[in-house]
């Protein structure tokens, strides 16, 4: 992952990694090291990046691999927590934390991913309609506190005006925007415009 990505990883296979040749949201294997190992250009921290699913018995040739030629590219290791502030900044949602079976597409803000003209419809659709017609009871917002001490995790409360409106569903020290980032659900008056949501002190 990250701005140079595409280069340390053409700089050890043959196959075309140029945007044009590996579109992004595609996922096909790739000849690297001495095996093949599938690649996914796809992103949970908004950068450039693939996830490379690897043989078990290729596991350590294909890590050594991309560490030796990572020092030219200034490759760095990165753990979970880093992913994780990097995806809250970007407001990617995580499943079971800001997205479940329980939350809707519309609420969760990713209405532009549903395929309404599906062929013969999706489970769920007439429902989803429904939901669209009478507006929303709550939103998925993404918030960062002005102050930069505090921090968020999980569940904490989100205030507006004094009153109790939602939860954090997320929440994570955002280094890019020098302060907590947290995703949560905040609730509102069916019909009335996403943006009211934010109306008010929260």
């Amino acid at each position: 992952m990250g701005p140079k990505a595409r280069d340390l990883l053409q700089s050890l296979t043959p196959d075309d990694m140029s945007h044009k040749g590996f579109p992004f949201a595609t996922s096909r294997e790739i000849e690297l090291g001495y095996g093949y190992v599938r690649a996914s250009r796809i992103t949970f921290v908004g950068e450039l990046g693939w996830e490379l699913y690897i043989p078990t018995e290729f596991m350590q040739d294909t890590y050594d691999r991309i560490v030796a030629a990572g020092a030219e590219w200034g490759l760095a290791h990165a753990g979970y927590h880093a992913l994780n502030s990097l995806r809250t900044e970007k407001a990617y949602r995580h499943w079971s934390h800001d997205i479940t079976d329980e939350d809707s597409p519309l609420e969760a803000g990713l209405d532009f991913v549903v395929k309404w003209d599906k062929p013969g419809g999706f489970v769920g659709r007439e429902a989803l309609l429904e939901q669209r017609e009478k507006g929303l009871s709550r939103h998925l917002v993404q918030l960062r506190l002005k102050d930069p001490e505090p921090l968020m995790y999980h569940n904490e409360p989100i205030w507006r005006d004094g009153t109790l409106v939602g939860h954090i569903t997320s929440g994570a020290y955002g280094h890019t925007l020098g302060g907590a980032v947290g995703l949560g659900y905040v609730s509102a008056i069916p019909g009335e415009a996403a943006e009211a949501v934010l109306e008010g002190a929260l």
